[in-house]
């Protein structure tokens, strides 16, 4: 997980397991970022891993680029950080450039619609994809649907959307289902994979 220290009025990142443990990230400065909480992050993790043997990720809502990164300090090949806030593509560079993982990651200014259609003509597929959109511009309906028609998931990944607990979606889409779904307050963390039965 990523460690959250709140110094005054400045959040500090850490990195807190893997290769890169104990290194310090930048938060995106301003409110148009929602930091994951220590605790949702914490779970994410314990979830989906806690550590990976290669594969590719997709961060598709970067913002610090916390989450990728964790995800390449526990053993993802690769990582795709997507965001179009001019400052969480900065911030990602940085932070990237603090952990040297900037040979293990690609980073786009896009919006992530463009992104998904970019990254479908690479026929590309991910172990992991991460959905954590901004509360109200949230089309996670849309992605998980883009997701599934265009195989963007490999057969034993993973995808971890957090919405507000206000946000309903349905239990499955296509061959993809919700296997687990964690509450923290109005934060809902919930684990997609593919069907096995099917």
């Amino acid at each position: 997980m990523v460690q959250m220290i709140i110094k005054g009025m400045v959040m500090v990142l850490r990195v807190i397991s893997g290769k890169q443990k104990g290194l310090g990230l930048k938060a995106v400065s301003g409110k148009g970022t929602r930091p994951t909480t220590d605790k949702v992050k914490e779970s994410i993790f314990n979830i989906i891993g806690p550590y990976f043997n290669g594969g590719i990720g997709l961060d598709l809502y970067a913002g610090s680029g916390a989450l990728g990164i964790e995800s390449l300090s526990r053993g993802l090949e690769s990582v795709i950080f997507v965001d179009q806030d001019k400052k969480a593509i900065q911030t990602i560079h940085s932070n990237l450039q603090s952990c040297a993982l900037k040979e293990q990651a690609e980073v786009y200014r896009t919006e992530a619609e463009r992104a998904l259609k970019a990254i479908i003509k690479r026929e590309l597929s991910f172990e992991c994809i991460f959905l954590d959109p901004p509360y109200a511009k949230q089309k996670l309906l849309h992605h998980l649907e883009t997701i599934e028609q265009n195989h963007l998931l490999e057969q034993n990944g993973v995808i971890v959307i957090e919405h507000a607990s206000s946000v309903t979606l349905p239990d499955q889409v296509g061959t993809l289902i919700s296997e687990r779904v964690e509450r923290y307050g109005d934060t809902v963390i919930a684990i997609w994979s593919h069907n096995k039965a099917e």
